[in-house]
């Protein structure tokens, strides 16, 4: 929580064009931004990136696995951060952020309703840019339009609306899912480059029951919708599987595939992975607010690895594994297709190599008790 008062912010509209007000002189971001600035100690030197390492951000579902790293590096970066959370006094869900360098000075957990409009006005009120990052990840579920579409959807619409509304907003960052990308009916093979011109066909994911895949593309299609019948300056997020370390002891359900991998009881599916560093991905919703270029969509995707290949990488880096060696079936390897970095590279993203993600997820599983060997 909150132990110091949040520094003065006033929002507003100067004439017709959207800003945020810090007092002083008028400096340009852009053709349809301006930010005022404060005087002090840097004067008239004071650059945007300056400005943006004192500012205010908001996080949804702040205890998941990747706004958990978002809000890490946020902190890191000087930023106060508004965080939501189910619960702000479920420390078993909190305790991680709260024990984050800089949160007792600059991080603060609101209770906010993803299914209520209007729950997240008092959260993005003042904040600069916001992070949407909430959404139910399972693959069974026993209601899908409850369990998985109907938060996805609509919390997703409700965060939007709540951003409408508040002038300080300048942009606003969703995380999707490369599910939302490469399901259009396309061949996925080694020739193949999907990048982010690529969308899902929602009536696939429907026919096959891939329920989550569907509460997915649903969302991102609406955002993109509501984004440009209001204007609003909103960039997406595609991370492939995202692994890594974890900063806290649960297992969420892309994580929790590399303790199956590493299980030796399982045979492991046919397919490629869209692996991606929970790190690279988090750093990658940061630069895609800071960087007033960053538009549209962003594939993030490190490597894409059959899962016999990931298991290679693995056996390498823990021979006293017990790991599987044996495929569902008896086909033919499932072939990979390349990924396009040209976008996240412009971010300046560059990407974690397969071996060290894949060290530090295990290595971060054991120390958290997740895994024992």
């Amino acid at each position: 929580m909150v132990s110091e008062p949040i520094p003065p912010r006033c929002g507003g509209l100067f004439g017709s064009v959207r800003g945020v007000c810090l007092f002083g002189p008028v400096i340009p971001w852009d053709t349809t931004r301006t930010l005022c600035l404060r005087e002090g100690p840097l004067g008239p030197k004071r650059t945007i990136s300056t400005w943006l390492g004192a500012g205010h951000y908001s996080v949804s579902g702040a205890s998941g696995y990747i706004a958990s790293w978002l809000v890490k590096l946020l902190l890191e970066q000087g930023y106060y951060v508004r965080a939501t959370v189910r619960n702000p006094n479920d420390t078993k869900k909190t305790g991680h952020l709260l024990a984050l360098d800089g949160a007792k000075e600059r991080l603060h957990l609101f209770k906010a309703d993803s299914l209520e409009e209007g729950s997240f006005d008092s959260v993005v009120d003042g904040c600069d840019g916001v992070f949407h990052t909430a959404s139910p990840a399972a693959l069974e579920v026993t209601d899908p339009q409850a369990d998985l579409i109907d938060p996805a959807l609509k919390g997703t619409m409700n965060v939007l609306r709540s951003c409408a509304k508040i002038p300080s907003v300048k942009r606003v960052v969703v995380t999707a899912s490369m599910a939302t990308v490469v399901a259009n009916g396309k061949p996925l093979t080694p020739d193949v480059l999907v990048d982010e011109s690529w969308f899902s066909d929602p009536v696939f994911f429907q026919e096959t029951k891939q329920w989550y895949m569907l509460s997915k593309t649903l969302a991102e299609e609406a955002s993109w919708k509501f984004a440009k019948e209001n204007g609003m300056d909103m960039v997406v997020m595609n991370p492939g599987w995202v692994i890594g370390p974890v900063l806290h002891p649960i297992l969420n359900l892309s994580v929790e595939e590399v303790p199956k991998l590493i299980n030796g009881g399982q045979t492991f599916l046919n397919i490629p992975y869209r692996w991606v560093d929970v790190r690279d991905v988090a750093n990658a919703h940061i630069q895609a607010y800071e960087k007033q270029e960053a538009s549209g969509r962003y594939c993030l995707v490190g490597s894409v690895s059959h899962g016999s290949q990931t298991l290679k990488i693995l056996h390498n880096l823990y021979p006293v594994l017990h790991i599987s060696q044996k495929c569902e079936d008896d086909k033919p390897c499932a072939p990979t297709y390349r990924v396009s970095q040209e976008k996240a590279k412009s971010l300046g993203i560059h990407f974690t190599p397969l071996e060290v993600t894949l060290k530090d997820t295990v290595d971060s599983l054991k120390e958290n008790n997740l895994i024992s060997f």
